[in-house]
């Protein structure tokens, strides 16, 4: 553990006994300094940007694999470009394989609710090769669970020192057991989604060094570099894949490449194999044997791909900031080609990518991609989303704006997904409330679903029952330690709140949305922690929110606002729990006006009650604080007087 959370462990505790009884508010505990998870040194400063000496390594790929449909295996090789561009010498590398999560003594086997029942036998490693100051030789490795260690014959140099590794390997496709990869049957063919394909570096870098938290069940923590990548299936199969297909002549038909560049002008979507073409050979350039797809994608994390001989496919234009241009594509079966299934899924795949290019950061990515099938269904990756192929049209515009809004969070802004979930599930469920408000005039709107307010109604209020579960991590808990029952009450739903108060009722939109876009600017294609989003929100937006990241991230504490007494002009307000939350008192005046009064977080630095005087000559008769719902008060039966 690091030892600078040793507060939020025992403010924890605290706020369990504090929260046990109205009236034990105490503001030494809420306002007291707040010690932010990690320091400021020469690398991330105290503005929450980068430091004077801030640096990042980097892996770029060239990955060749073939798919056999009939054995249902990948044959890969995979050759990494690295570059140590930290201040540290490095005399091993550490790779991430993923597919050994899925053998009989997995770790991750041993951390959900129930064991698993079906297996593999993982990676299987043929050789390992270190190119290094222009030689090659065989590598050194060792393997542990789903991380490899390859031991460098010479140190790779401090700042700049590059190494190439070529690992030659094969695995058995999960299939439906997979999760996030794997393979599912549809009326043509087996659908196949392929993540995770490939040896991935670990990342190093100042936090920890190596980060080699083992793949258990949580999400990914990926170097930033350039992908060139082949696949190789048979003839008749069709290929979604993250960036830019390279070699479009050698695997469509001239018909499919003439509508591909109608698509590219037009925002109506556009066929590029109908339903009715998916079971015609003539649909594919070459009869029998194989046909390899290029891909290239830059300045991404990852990358993954779809294959299927089922696929149906359409595509339309995207619309990007300053003129810019991008492509969106569906793959799916025809079971889901209708009006009611995914007949619109390019379109809210184009209008999700619009909408959060213009609000927050524009897409730089050449195509976004939108795949229809079932092993994998509701995951991202850079440039291409898996959906489930059997979604009616709300899921599918739901999931479809929450995957590909990923794209943001964590693509993007490349956090730790397996340490803090809470940055890429709630920062993308965040922008997706505000994207399901804007899709065509509301026509889904609000947001209230699995990840969001799921039992409809207020959010405010339906996140009660998590403030107030005992047992319920905080939203600064690694993401493997979160169990499944909290993970979308906390992770989405919880995080995503927390920012729509933060830009709703405490920074307002008009210094929230800029220090956001800022956030997202500052730290695309970086690491960002979680205090270098505190610390920036902080400097841009022009508040000290230790209060609120103590209360609503380090701890569950939940609020509680009363008003007590009314004699007069003269309010009486109390805070009863150890939350606090800028609020709205309304009051009704003897001559039947109303008035607001906004009462600042400040109010309670120093009171656990106050007397507010209401300007003006006429008496108080009613009062009422928070009448709108805006805040999570957990007892509103104490909110108005008279009662």
């Amino acid at each position: 553990m690091n030892p600078t959370f040793r507060f939020t462990l025992a403010g924890l505790a605290l706020a369990t006994t504090l929260g046990a009884a109205a009236g034990t508010y105490d503001p030494r505990e809420t306002f007291a300094p707040f010690t932010y998870p990690q320091p400021v040194n020469a690398y991330r400063s105290g503005s929450g940007m980068p430091g004077p000496l801030f640096w990042q390594n980097r892996a770029d790929y060239d990955l060749a694999a073939t798919l056999d449909p009939v054995k249902n295996t990948l044959v890969g090789k995979a050759t990494i470009h690295y570059t140590n561009n930290s201040p540290d010498a490095l005399d091993v590398l550490w790779l991430q394989l993923d597919e050994n999560r899925f053998t009989e003594t997995a770790r991750g086997n041993f951390t959900g609710d129930k064991m698993p029942k079906q297996f593999t036998d993982g990676y299987r490693i043929t050789s390992v090769t270190l190119t290094q100051g222009g030689k090659s030789a065989k590598a050194e490795y060792v393997v542990a669970d789903t991380r490899m260690q390859v031991r460098l014959a010479h140190a790779l140099d401090a700042k700049g020192g590059k190494v190439d590794v070529t690992i030659e390997y094969s695995y058995d496709l999960p299939g439906d057991f997979g999760g996030r990869t794997g393979f599912d049957p549809s009326k043509n063919g087996n659908i196949y989604e392929m993540a995770q394909w490939y040896p991935r570096m670990c990342v190093y870098d100042d936090q920890r060094g190596w980060d080699t938290a083992p793949y258990l069940n949580s999400e990914f923590y990926l170097e930033y570099g350039d992908f060139n990548y082949a696949i190789t299936v048979p003839s008749n199969m069709i290929i979604a894949g993250s960036g830019e297909l390279v070699n479009p002549e050698d695997v469509l038909t001239k018909t499919q490449q003439e509508r591909l560049a109608k698509a590219r002008e037009s925002d109506a979507t556009v066929m590029i194999r109908t339903a009715q073409e998916v079971t015609d050979p003539a649909s594919r350039p070459k009869q029998g044997g194989t046909l390899t797809w290029k891909f290239r994608m830059q300045n991404t994390r990852d990358v993954a791909f779809g294959a299927s001989t089922a696929y149906v496919w359409d595509a339309a234009r995207i619309n990007l900031p300053e003129g810019r241009k991008a492509l969106a594509m569906s793959v799916y079966p025809v079971e889901s080609a209708t009006a009611k299934l995914w007949g619109r899924s390019t379109e809210f795949l184009k209008a999700s990518v619009e909408h959060f290019s213009t609000k927050w950061y524009p897409y730089p990515y050449p195509v976004a991609i939108n795949e229809g099938g079932s092993a994998a269904s509701g995951m991202e990756y850079p440039g291409i989303v898996f959906d489930p192929m059997e979604a009616p049209a709300k899921p599918l515009h739901m999931v479809t704006a929450h995957e590909i809004g990923h794209t943001w969070f964590p693509m993007i802004v490349g956090s730790d997904e397996r340490r803090n979930a809470w940055m890429d599930e709630g920062f993308n469920t965040f922008i997706d409330v505000y994207e399901m408000d804007a899709f065509n005039h509301g026509e889904f709107g609000p947001k209230r679903d699995g990840e969001y307010a799921p039992k409809g109604g207020n959010p405010v209020d339906g996140i009660l029952p998590l403030l107030a579960d005992q047992d319920a991590p905080s939203l600064l808990m690694g993401a493997d330690m979160v169990k499944e029952k909290y993970r979308h009450p906390a992770t989405y739903y919880k995080a995503a709140l927390g920012l729509v108060l933060l830009r709703e009722e405490i920074i307002g939109p008009e210094r929230f949305d800029p220090a956001f876009r800022k956030y997202i600017a500052t730290w695309a294609y970086k690491h960002p922690t979680p205090s270098d989003f505190f610390r920036l929100m902080e400097s841009e937006a022009g508040e000290d929110l230790g209060w609120f990241w103590r209360g609503w991230y380090a701890n569950n504490w939940q609020l509680d606002l009363t008003v007590t007494k009314v004699n007069g002009q003269v309010v009486t307000l109390e805070n009863r729990d150890q939350l606090v939350m800028p609020a709205t008192l309304r009051v009704t005046l003897d001559d039947k006006t109303t008035k607001d009064i906004r009462i600042p977080v400040e109010t309670w630095q120093q009171h656990k009650t106050f007397d507010l005087t209401v300007p003006g000559s006429h008496k108080v008769v009613a009062a009422v604080i928070d009448p709108d719902h805006k805040v999570p008060d957990r007892d509103r039966s104490n909110n108005g007087w008279p009662r």
